[in-house]
């Protein structure tokens, strides 16, 4: 097939190598525009943009494709399909009419669970026991167009944010193929989504990563693991802010009434909480590497009974 592929962050890219990988000719990349990021403030190409240069395809970055001009530069590809992945801007009618087979979209979720912009982090943070990877034929709503194929894959106890990206990434980039095949052989059929069971998965918010400890441990688990490696669930010591990128809940039974939520327990870095306790396996002052705890702890002794805020 003849393909568009519109992407931009790092999960973008394994269905980009799996599409040229399985001989699909990408006439095109769209991808967000640069962006300044760092200290320096230097603009900063997408992952995907990266990508493609390398690979010597094509790449545009325009800034909306509202415009007609956009449009009609995208409508003379003349697409047998396009392939959406966590692009980042919203794709008018007359885009999604253009190709052939219209725009089909690798969504990180098991739709209609977790429709947005967040279904990893918000699938963690929620406990649930399974996600996966939604193909979706786009429509003009948020995540609402009929299901070509879709796969599920656990959520491990021990599984972070980081973990979870990459499998599902992987995931999308098997499944676009199985789904490109089947439409090009006119054998898969799209199918409504569920009308039961739609969540919403809200972008992640400034300062919604820091660490409460007056929720339980088992919640507060998963908030560590949602948000590690980036941008890493946090709390406050002694004036500096100081990561948590992984974390094990302690026995609650043991520690049954011991200590106020945020104070240190003993000298291995466990933390009380509402209910139950957390010992911090991994952290990360601001600007220093990431250490494991006693490593940490080595250079910078905390006392049972310090609260943390």
């Amino acid at each position: 097939m003849r393909i568009a592929f519109l992407g931009t962050p790092d999960f973008s890219v394994p269905a980009l190598d799996a599409l040229r990988g399985a001989g699909h000719e990408v006439a095109c990349v769209y991808t967000q525009p640069p962006r300044p990021a760092g200290r320096g403030q230097a603009e900063r190409r997408s992952p995907v943009h990266d990508h493609a240069d390398a690979a010597g395809i094509p790449v545009r970055t325009p800034a909306t494709l509202r415009d007609e001009a956009a449009q009609a530069d995208f409508a003379a590809l003349d697409l047998d399909v396009a392939v959406v992945v966590a692009y980042g801007l919203i794709l008018p009618q007359p885009v999604l009419d253009a190709p052939r087979y219209g725009c089909i979209n690798i969504h990180a979720s098991l739709l209609p669970r977790w429709r947005g912009a967040a279904p990893i982090q918000r699938a963690i943070l929620a406990g649930d026991a399974e996600t996966g990877v939604t193909i979706m034929q786009m429509d003009a709503g948020l995540d609402t167009g009929p299901e070509l194929l879709r796969a599920a894959i656990p959520i491990a106890g021990e599984t972070d944010a980081g973990v979870l990206h990459d499998a599902l990434a992987a995931l999308g980039g098997r499944l676009i193929v199985d789904a490109l095949a089947g439409l090009d052989a006119g054998t898969l059929e799209a199918v409504a989504q569920p009308d039961a069971g739609e969540t919403y998965a809200a972008k992640i918010a400034r300062g919604e990563e820091q660490i409460d400890w007056a929720l339980p441990a088992v919640q507060l688990d998963r908030h560590v693991r949602a948000f590690a490696p980036w941008p890493g669930a946090w709390f406050e010591h002694d004036g500096a802010r100081i990561k948590v990128l992984a974390a094990d809940v302690v026995d609650g039974n043991v520690l049954s009434g011991k200590g106020t939520p945020g104070e240190v327990l003993d000298d291995q870095l466990t933390i009380a909480c509402g209910d139950g306790a957390l010992r911090l396996v991994t952290v990360q002052r601001a600007g220093k590497a990431a250490l494991a705890a006693d490593d940490f702890l080595r250079g910078r002794p905390v006392a049972a009974g310090t609260v943390f805020g």
